[in-house]
Order: structure tokens, then C-alpha cells, then sequence
């Protein structure tokens, strides 16, 4: 049987070095001490493995005019392409500390070293270097002006983006790093500061990558880290009269209210909200590629992923065979230590959330689904949840509903193109969607009939950082990554030029 227990032993001096500080916050490019801290635990045995400091509201009143007076020092007086050369020493920064990230990231996440290494190293290395080239190709437009009422002169007009100002960023627990870089890479490349909270189970690899921002030569003040248990420290930061902009992932309902709260303000908002992805599997799709990616679209991280493929539809001719050959590949999922390289699962990443997974699991039942697969609750003190599945589902019951954020997969057939479409929009959500089928009307189709702001065919989750990603209905507002994240961080300005 495999660990399920960190060895801590395992990790890097770098790393060991670091968990073991005593953290502050990140402010005007200083550590910051605070009174209070709390406790954070690894996921695989609930231990207490450090600290991070507990910010109060004037803490964020200190970073946001921290934010706010770097936008007006030498931040604001770099040209474009020192801006990319601050991200690309960034990149390279991120790449060289890669063990040092990943092996913080993974004690405090539960998440598999190997997922927190290509993920929130890798593809944030990545993202930083893409996002980089865009401080350079920020573009206005010149145009010949009529203005007929001023029937003198001939008249030239200009637009200008402009780095809309102080942003604040707020970041979940499931790719902590990751998802931190998707905001704060795009800010930079337009000229922006940023105040990020972190969520509070994963505080620390933030911290890090801010001093190695400081390393880069981004100047200080312009990345500012604020960390908290307490959820009224978020709204302190949303409502704050300074922030021009808040970005945001998170679950729906914290998204609703950061809304209101920034219509209130009249501050630009971009939300990525939550997810229950459909994976549409057809009778022509190429099985020994989409029964494992079924899977795989439900268990890797955990579940714990916003896009996961956590409704499976699949035609009634395959179901059985398909459903087979996921709980097959279920029961042989490794559930281990996240450090080890042997584990294919690890921990979820609290006591809570892993009684909220397993009432989730139970309710279904409950209501009617059929157990395909699902091991007991694993007897141990970590936050461990076996892979699961419920077969036969209908979408009235709670778990086809409801954002679970575990792995779980509900399951059930489909005669009609038809009512596969009618069964993947039934919900509340519309983050992403897959179709499987080597039909090309049928794709057409359905992806034109989706309601899902990214729409994949035979894969699913794939993102890249040129297009962009964000959800329809209550799944969000806005985007990240792409073009369109970059200009979101940017304000439109028109000047009139008249020649005599």
C-alpha cells in the first residue's frame, strides 16, 4: 500500500527553509509582520506544517496605497519593453526555483508534485513569456476626424490604452500558483499593480513568487501580497475606494457578491466562476482515447478543477462499455502522498471539503443514481476521497447540479444528438464542454449549440494561452489569458487633434 503521509524529509533545503519562516504579508516590497497568524495543514495528514499571516483591513489599505503610489514611480516610467524584460527575467526566476514552488505548493494543496510542477511552474513560465510580449503590442488607433458642426480646420483623432490602475486579485486553492500568474501576468504586461490574496489554505508560494518578482526587477509596490483566514478581509479589498479593478476565481456565489459590490464602485470586474463541465461521448468517438480522458477529466487534481469533465453523457449503444472502462480505470487509481511520484491521487485539500464531497456522494444515492464505483471513506486522519462514480443519473439530483470540486463523475446515456444537447446545457453553469465524435456536422453542431464559453473537441481541458477562457451564465464574466485579458487591464482614451 502506498504513503499517504507527506515525508517531509523529501523536500529541498529551499523549501524546508521556507515553510518554516515566519511569514508576513507583502507590501511596498517589504515583509510586513503582523499581530495574528493561523495555522496551515497538509492535506494528507492534517498537521500543522507553518503560519501565515492574518491581515487586517488597515493591512489593506497599506498594500492598496502601496499599489496605488507605485503606479506613479518608476513602474510607470518604464518603457514597454523593460516591462517584458522584468517578465522574462520573471520566467526564467520561476524555472530555476521550479523544485523550491512545486514542493511548497504540493505540502500545501495536497496536490501531486508532478501536477504542481508542470502546472504552476511550467505553464506559469510559460504564460509570464507570452504575456510579456504583449507590454509591447498595447495599440491605439488614428483615424481622419469629420466633426461637421466645427466646419474649420481638418481634424486627426487618436485613441490611447492606458493601464487601468490598482487591480485586486483573488485566487482559490486548487492551482493556487497557477491561477495567481493567470492574473497577475496580464496586469504587468498593461502597466497595472496589483494587491493579490491568496486563498488562505495556500498562501505561500505567492509570497515567493512576489520576491522573486522583486529579484526580476519589477520595482516595488507594484506586487503586493496580503494573506487571511477571514473572509470579510476579501470584501475589504473588493470594496476598498482605491482598487480600479478586481479579478477574480472562485466558487458562484462569492462571485455574485463581488459583483454587486464592484457595480457599487463602478470598478471593471472579470470572474471565473464555477463549472460542470459536459463530456459528450458519441458512438464514432475513438474509445481507447476517450474512455481514459473521461476519466482523466473528472480525476486528475482531484476534481478540484473548475472545467473538470463531471458530467458524463454518453450514447446509449456505448454507455455500459464506457462506463466499465472508466470505474475500471477508478479502481486502479493510486491514492498516496502527493510527494510521492508513484501516487496518481492525493489528498483534497481540507477536512470540509472532503465531508462536503462525501455528502455529495451519499445524497446521490440517495436519490436515485447507482453506485458504479466508489471506495469507502478512506480510514485516515488526511483528506483523502476515493475516486467515484454515479451511473444513471437524472438532472434534478443534487450532484448533476451542483459543483461537487472532488472525483466524482455522474454518468448517463443519451439516444438523440438532440437530447445530448439538451442534456449538457441543463445547468446553471457554462465553463467548458467536450465533444467526442469524428463526425464533422456534428461537431458544427454542437459546438455552435453549446453553452459553454470554451468548447473542445476529442480532448478536453486544454488551454492555451493565446485563446481566451471564461464562462458563459453563471459561470462568469469576462476572461483570462489571451489578448483579451491583457486588454481588460486597460482604460480607452480619445484625443482630438485639430491643424490649421
Amino acid at each position: 500500500m502506498l504513503r499517504l503521509e507527506n515525508d517531509l524529509s523529501q523536500l529541498g533545503a529551499e523549501a524546508t527553509a521556507f515553510l518554516g519562516k515566519r511569514h508576513g504579508l507583502h507590501i511596498g516590497g517589504k515583509t510586513k509582520p503582523t499581530k495574528d497568524s493561523y495555522a496551515l495543514t497538509d492535506p494528507t495528514s492534517g498537521a500543522v506544517i507553518g503560519h501565515a499571516a492574518e491581515a487586517t483591513t488597515d493591512d489593506i489599505d497599506t498594500a492598496v496605497k502601496a499599489a496605488r503610489a507605485a503606479l506613479s514611480g518608476p513602474w510607470a516610467r518604464m518603457r514597454p519593453n523593460e516591462r517584458e524584460l522584468c517578465m522574462l527575467r520573471l520566467a526564467d526566476l520561476v524555472e530555476k526555483h521550479e523544485t523550491e514552488l512545486s514542493q511548497i505548493e504540493t505540502v500545501c494543496s495536497g496536490r501531486l508534485l508532478g501536477n504542481t510542477r508542470g502546472v504552476d511552474v511550467g505553464y506559469s513560465a510559460h504564460f509570464l513569456r507570452y504575456m510579456a510580449g504583449w507590454s509591447t503590442k498595447i495599440e491605439g488607433q488614428t483615424m481622419r476626424l469629420s466633426i461637421p458642426y466645427l466646419p474649420e480646420g481638418d481634424f486627426s483623432g487618436f485613441t490611447f490604452r492606458e493601464p487601468i490602475g490598482v487591480v485586486a486579485a483573488i485566487v482559490p486553492w486548487n492551482v493556487a500558483l497557477g491561477i495567481a500568474v493567470w492574473k497577475i501576468a496580464p496586469a504587468l504586461a498593461a502597466g497595472c499593480s496589483i494587491v493579490l490574496k491568496p486563498a488562505p489554505q495556500t498562501p505561500l508560494s505567492t509570497l515567493r513568487f512576489a520576491e522573486l518578482a522583486l529579484e526580476a526587477g519589477i520595482p516595488e509596490g507594484v506586487l503586493n501580497i496580503v494573506t487571511s483566514s477571514n473572509a470579510k478581509i476579501g470584501a475589504a479589498l473588493v470594496n476598498h475606494p482605491d482598487v480600479n479593478m478586481v479579478t477574480f476565481t472562485g466558487s458562484t456565489a462569492v462571485g455574485r457578491q463581488i459583483a454587486m459590490d464592484a457595480a457599487s464602485g463602478l470598478k471593471r470586474c472579470s470572474l471565473e466562476l464555477g463549472g460542470k463541465s459536459p463530456f459528450l461521448l458519441f458512438a464514432d468517438a475513438p474509445l481507447e482515447r476517450a474512455i481514459p480522458d473521461a476519466a482523466w477529466a473528472i480525476f486528475s487534481n482531484h476534481g478540484q478543477n473548475c472545467c473538470a469533465g463531471s458530467r458524463l453523457y454518453v450514447h446509449e449503444s456505448i454507455y455500459e462499455e464506457v462506463l466499465d472502462g472508466v470505474v475500471q480505470i477508478a479502481k486502479s487509481i493510486r491514492l498516496g502522498s502527493p510527494l510521492d511520484a508513484s501516487s496518481q491521487m492525493g489528498p483534497v485539500v481540507t477536512r470540509s471539503q472532503q465531508e462536503r464531497i462525501q455528502n455529495f456522494i451519499a445524497a446521490g444515492q440517495a436519490e436515485g443514481a447507482r453506485l458504479a464505483y466508489g471506495a469507502a471513506a478512506v480510514d485516515h486522519p488526511g483528506y483523502y476521497v476515493s475516486p467515484t462514480v454515479l451511473a444513471d443519473v437524472t438532472p434534478d439530483m443534487s450532484p448533476v447540479r451542483e459543483e461537487i470540486f472532488g472525483p466524482v463523475l455522474v454518468a448517463a446515456s443519451f439516444k438523440t444528438d438532440e437530447e445530448a444537447l439538451a442534456l449538457a446545457n441543463n445547468s446553471e453553469y457554462g465553463l467548458g464542454a467536450s465533444v467526442w465524435t469524428n463526425d464533422f456536422e456534428r461537431v458544427n453542431r454542437m459546438t455552435r449549440g453549446l453553452e459553454a464559453g470554451s468548447v473542445w473537441v476529442n480532448v478536453h481541458n486544454a488551454l492555451d494561452v493565446a485563446l481566451p477562457f471564461g464562462g458563459w451564465k453563471n459561470s462568469g464574466l469576462g476572461a483570462d489569458l489571451s489578448e483579451t485579458a491583457v486588454l481588460a487591464h486597460t482604460k480607452v482614451k480619445a484625443s482630438v487633434h485639430r491643424h490649421f
